[in-house]
């Protein structure tokens, strides 16, 4: 009795943090849309609701009801299984994210959160593989690829950050990270740029390159796909940014760093250049993980 009512304890509060992330979402997407329109010199969305309140939940209704004829667009069985995969992994985000605020914290969670993030690059194969397109296959190997180098320099900056907190718990990192990023400035700018790439946010927005590659992985998607695929990406960045907030800050001002984070992403979206895909690799792989090595010999010795 005590174990069903434990896990519907852990489901009821995994579902109501997986309501509020992606009411945040919504709400968020509509505050891009605004700054960007301020940043372009022009109004964003202003006429469904008040002050246009309600144009994102408008834009998923015509989403959701939008119609597709029949064979219009060719895709596999194999893209709808990078869907639900991608889908799989924010909502096992939630999970954890609630694990945090409800009490069970596992010491181990942060070793739980490289293994969710391992899965990235094989949804965005899988999405862009078996949509029958060469610009989503081209889209979708530029991903992954760039999901592997900032895996590794995300595991580098884990393993830093938790030799110095001495434990992979969340717990441990809260209380002994407090402003880490003033130790290791070098790390937390790493950090934020590959948050950027796996994101998949300007600069660094190669799987959305739109001069080169249309819309990407979007490309063959409407309706039902791609809203998984557009909310669970913003579901990511705001995930990414929270666990920003602990890992360099402690948790301190959690909300207004997280917000930091978040209105980071939306300027960057609005100001900075596309970055060639060569510069950015050659970069991370040549100096960010000898960078982070040096560093963690430093620290070891």
């Amino acid at each position: 009795m005590l174990f069903f009512l434990s896990s519907f304890y852990f489901f009821m509060s995994s579902l109501v943090s997986f309501i509020l992330i992606m009411v945040f979402v919504a709400f968020f997407i509509l505050g891009e849309r605004k700054v960007l329109g301020y940043i372009q010199m022009r109004k964003g969305p202003n006429k469904v609701g008040v002050m246009g309140l309600l144009q994102s939940f408008a834009d998923l209704l015509k989403l959701v009801m939008k119609f597709k004829v029949v064979f219009f667009q060719g895709r596999s069985w194999f893209s709808w299984g990078g869907v639900l995969l991608l889908v799989f992994m924010s909502c096992s985000y939630c999970v954890l994210y609630s694990l945090c605020y409800s009490g069970v914290s596992s010491k181990f969670w942060m070793l739980w959160f490289l293994v969710l993030t391992s899965l990235t690059g094989y949804s965005l194969l899988s999405v862009g593989w078996g949509s029958y397109n060469k610009f989503a296959l081209l889209s979708c190997v530029r991903s992954a690829f760039g999901s592997v180098t900032f895996e590794a320099c995300f595991m580098c900056i884990v393993v830093l950050l938790a030799m110095i907190a001495g434990g992979y718990s969340l717990t441990f990192l809260m209380s002994y990270s407090w402003l880490s990023f003033l130790v290791f400035p070098a790390s937390y700018f790493f950090w934020v740029t590959g948050i950027l790439c796996e994101c998949k946010r300007t600069p660094f927005d190669y799987a959305e390159a739109e001069s080169e590659l249309v819309s990407g992985l979007n490309t063959e998607y409407c309706k039902v796909p791609f809203t998984c695929l557009f909310a669970c990406e913003y579901l990511i960045m705001f995930i990414f940014s929270w666990l920003s907030s602990i890992l360099f800050w402690g948790g301190a001002w959690m909300i207004v760093i997280t917000l930091s984070h978040v209105m980071f992403f939306i300027w960057a979206r609005g100001t900075l250049p596309r970055i060639r895909y060569d510069f950015f690799v050659n970069f991370m792989w040549e100096w960010v993980i000898l960078v982070l090595v040096i560093s963690f010999f430093l620290v070891l010795f």
